[in-house]
């Protein structure tokens, strides 16, 4: 090409279509794919809009063809040419530009690529940590491309239907007070303030409410938050939270405002209609019929108490816990076929993982009911088991016999696992579903106290204010999570207005006055200049996006996530730094034996 400026692409790999013919075109992207038929040089262009063929003719411009073989896959290149139609035998109807190619006069070969770590498309057999430490090239492929850009329409989505519900979006600080409270906090050294620390927000809880102190009472905002904890596959060190609060507002307001969003969401982001309202169900009933607080109601096997039927049944272990306050409860899964004792012996196996001791059995086949169980039981009561769950031939019924929480973990686990094993999970499909009626607290047996579930800002019940002192583990709170297929993607609550309300919980909670007021001394002076009425709610915005992408881990939707050990294969981090920078902090690294 002539010039410096010839690059400038005229149109992207995505915009030439069949009206376009004889145009005259510069395009600039990235080498896809390259064929030499006979001397005709074709290769697939692309960029982030589409792909676009060009064809290189030796009859045409021989040393330009020549130039063109020489291409390695992945180079940036633009080229000029013409737009022409493809011939009827060779359209390819899933692209959009299928029925055109860009016959070349130009070429230019604006940066080579080096020997490929892996091959940019989406079914390459590279690892984790290959994708991870090349992960510029890792976003090229088609798959990662598609899943960026469905979170930025989200992003997009959130912030219009926001705008047109009269929030305002604020933005506020990424260095804080520290606060911990559950996870730890990622801990920033002051130069200035020598022996003092930020933290890195683990959310903006306080700031949000304090928002609504100073008047503005529909806040927003997507915002970075930081937990230094254990990770797994759908937890980051980093994360984004799509954050709100409202002022003058009940759980059922909140409630309504947060469908509108996810009915916007799917329509605008991803072309699927969600109906609204959705279902919702109390803490106590999730825990009976799914056996979480998360529960995934795309499909059946649900959870039933079985107490009434085997109290008195004859097998020591049912009528132990029956007698004990315990809990028996069972699901069936339809039509299995018969499974194998390797196959019961695994199941067993995996529910001692959530601390169950045991579990049962009973398969219905043409003969009857099969378990070995069945020889300890009184008449009638086996076919009391099967006639409750209206078992058929192939069918499978799973019980387990523990404290309630265990069986509820045992058999809510197994319900999702078998579920997945066996292919009962339908494709494509959205269940939404509101977990209410939270208790305010939950017991830690190691410390021996009351810790909050959810936060210590959330509001119990009026009703249930009076029973604090006397049976905290009673107290409900004013919290509600949105699930989704079986997913946490949202939780928020109705907060503490009053201190006297707010000073109460921290005391149940163990936090003495003086602890509060150096922790959260700052919001308890606000909620005494006219703190109005509040609450609000989080989504994770990685989880949410995560589930409509069809994906499973939220590192598929982050541009750059970091490990299962919180480290950036990429870039190195975290490293060491300079002794310099340390002095400049009043830093001292303490030398430790490995």
């Amino acid at each position: 090409m002539a010039n410096n400026q010839s690059w400038i692409r005229s149109h992207t790999c995505g915009d030439a279509r069949r009206d376009d013919s004889g145009a005259s075109v510069v395009l600039a992207g990235w080498v896809m794919n390259h064929r030499d038929l006979g001397g005709v040089i074709f290769i697939d262009l692309r960029d982030r809009y589409g792909i676009t063929q060009v064809v290189f003719r030796p009859e045409e411009n021989r040393e330009l063809a020549e130039r063109a073989a020489r291409l390695r896959m992945e180079s940036v290149v633009a080229v000029k040419g013409t737009v022409g139609l493809r011939p009827a035998d060779m359209v390819r109807g899933d692209l959009a530009t299928g029925e055109i190619e860009v016959v070349a006069t130009d070429l230019e070969l604006l940066n080579d690529c080096r020997e490929l770590p892996f091959m940019i498309r989406d079914d390459n057999d590279a690892s984790d940590e290959t994708r991870l430490k090349y992960r510029y090239l890792d976003l090229r492929r088609p798959v990662m491309q598609k899943n960026i850009l469905l979170r930025h329409r989200v992003s997009q989505t959130v912030r219009r239907y926001f705008d047109h519900q009269r929030f305002v979006e604020i933005e506020t600080p990424m260095l804080m007070k520290s606060t911990p409270e559950g996870a730890r906090d990622y801990l920033v050294p002051s130069r200035i303030h020598k022996g003092c620390f930020y933290a890195l927000p683990q959310s903006p809880q306080t700031y949000k409410q304090l928002l609504m102190v100073a008047g503005f009472d529909r806040y927003f905002q997507i915002v970075k938050c930081f937990r230094d904890e254990d990770l797994r596959a759908d937890r980051q060190p980093e994360f984004t939270q799509i954050d709100v609060e409202m002022s003058f507002i009940d759980e059922d307001g909140i409630i309504q405002v947060v469908e509108g969003l996810m009915a916007a969401v799917f329509r605008e982001a991803a072309g699927i209609d969600l109906p609204v309202p959705f279902p919702r169900m109390g803490y106590d009933e999730a825990l009976l019929r799914y056996g979480n607080d998360s529960p995934d109601i795309r499909y059946g096997m649900e959870i039933e108490p079985l107490n009434e039927l085997v109290g008195r049944s004859g097998f020591k272990v049912f009528d132990d816990t029956v007698s004990g306050n315990g809990a028996v409860r069972g699901f069936t899964l339809e039509q299995c076929g018969p499974l194998s004792r390797k196959q019961v012996d695994d199941l067993t196996e995996y529910i001692r993982g959530f601390g169950a001791k045991g579990l049962v059995v009973i398969q219905m086949k043409e003969e009857g009911a099969s378990s070995p169980i069945l020889k300890f039981l009184q008449p009638g009561v086996a076919e009391a088991l099967t006639d409750r769950f209206s078992m058929r031939p192939g069918d499978a019924l799973f019980i387990v016999a523990d404290r309630p929480a265990v069986t509820a973990a045992a058999l809510g686990n197994l319900r999702r696992h078998l579920a997945a094993a066996f292919g009962r999970i339908p494709d494509g499909t959205f269940a939404p579903v509101w977990v209410l009626d939270f208790p305010l607290l939950d017991w830690d047996e190691a410390e021996q106290r009351y810790t909050a579930m959810h936060h210590p800002f959330t509001s119990p019940k009026p009703e249930d204010i009076s029973r604090l002192a006397t049976d905290p583990g009673s107290v409900r709170a004013r919290a509600y999570d949105l699930v989704l297929n079986g997913s946490e993607v949202a939780g928020g609550s109705i907060r503490n207005y009053r201190r006297d309300v707010q000073q109460l919980l921290f005391s149940t909670l163990g936090i003495d006055a003086e602890t509060a007021e150096r922790k959260f001394g700052f919001l308890m002076r606000a909620l005494e200049f006219g703190a109005p009425p509040h609450g609000g709610i989080a989504f994770g915005l990685d989880r949410l996006v995560t589930l409509i992408a069809g994906e499973t881990s939220i590192r598929e939707v982050i541009a750059f996530p970091k490990t299962t050990s919180a480290f950036s294969l990429m870039d190195e981090s975290p490293s060491k730094v300079d002794e310099k920078q340390l002095d400049e902090l009043g830093i001292t690294i303490l030398k430790t034996e490995e």
